[in-house]
């Protein structure tokens, strides 16, 4: 995983976009860079994806399907590449000029390449064969990682590089799937003591919080489409380590959510 660089070493860094120049009439200043920011914040964000990796890796692994055994070393080494290439293109400012182009580019290079995986995995035979074979216990026990992630936005916060709204303070009551992860993983899948309805249930509800914290996350970045938060937005999303957030934690645990719906709604009925 590529070191965690203190953001604030990027806050006197001119913004450049792919092509390496900023375009004329562009504010450079409509980016407010994390100042001071301690090193702590930014490592512990990164140990919290890389140990996203490591329990996404560790599902696949242990998966009853031989195929999807032999793929989990390719998955791994997949998916460290796609942190690295995030990193890149976070660290030379690919993200943060212009903010105001469309689609914005953290959309277009980050966060849709994620979800057109996705949809690949569910409308492909290939594709759902992999999903119908991954541990769901595992799965679920993934979702633990919202709670450093939740810890981190509020961190962020208090630094000024997300709204109050994003955080549990605020309409963000994502940490609640974190913290009842382990029961539902614990009690309804590995004892059997809860029904498949509430297991159900209870991803729907995760998800439903995901899409919430998803969509205040993106209507509060500085992007044409920008509805709230204006006078402290989400910036954090285009300083390293954090675009790792709409760029893989969220993608991976959104994976893991419509695999167990699917799993109980259509495999289980």
């Amino acid at each position: 995983m590529p070191p965690c660089i203190p953001l604030g070493r990027l806050a006197g860094h001119q913004i450049i976009g792919i092509f390496g120049y900023v375009p004329s009439g562009l504010d450079a200043k409509s980016i407010k860079m994390i100042e001071n920011l301690p090193a702590f914040i930014s490592l512990a964000f990164g140990v919290t994806t890389l140990a996203t990796l490591l329990l996404f890796y560790w599902a696949v692994k242990k998966s009853p399907a031989e195929k999807s055994k032999k793929l989990s070393p390719i998955i791994y080494f997949a998916l460290l590449g796609w942190l690295i290439l995030q990193a890149f293109l976070t660290v030379h400012h690919v993200y943060q000029s212009p903010t105001n182009s469309m689609p914005p580019k953290l959309l277009l290079f980050g966060i849709l390449p994620a979800i057109l995986t996705i949809i690949f995995l569910f409308i492909t035979r290939a594709g759902r064969q992999f999903i119908d074979s991954l541990p769901l216990t595992l799965i679920t026990y993934l979702n633990v990682v919202r709670i450093p992630v939740e810890i981190v936005l509020f961190w962020l916060f208090l630094h000024k590089a997300v709204p109050q709204m994003m955080t549990f303070e605020g309409r963000n009551f994502d940490i609640l799937s974190g913290i009842t992860a382990p029961f539902i993983a614990y009690y309804g899948l590995t004892k059997g003591k809860l029904s498949n309805r509430l297991i159900l249930g209870w991803n729907l509800v995760c998800l439903g919080l995901l899409i919430n914290i998803v969509l205040i996350a993106l209507l509060s970045a500085p992007f044409p489409f920008q509805q709230f938060a204006f006078d402290q937005p989400n910036t954090a999303i285009f300083n390293f380590p954090f675009s790792w957030l709409p760029t893989f934690i969220v993608p991976i645990v959104l994976l893991g959510h419509l695999v167990s719906i699917r799993r109980y709604m259509i495999v289980k009925r």
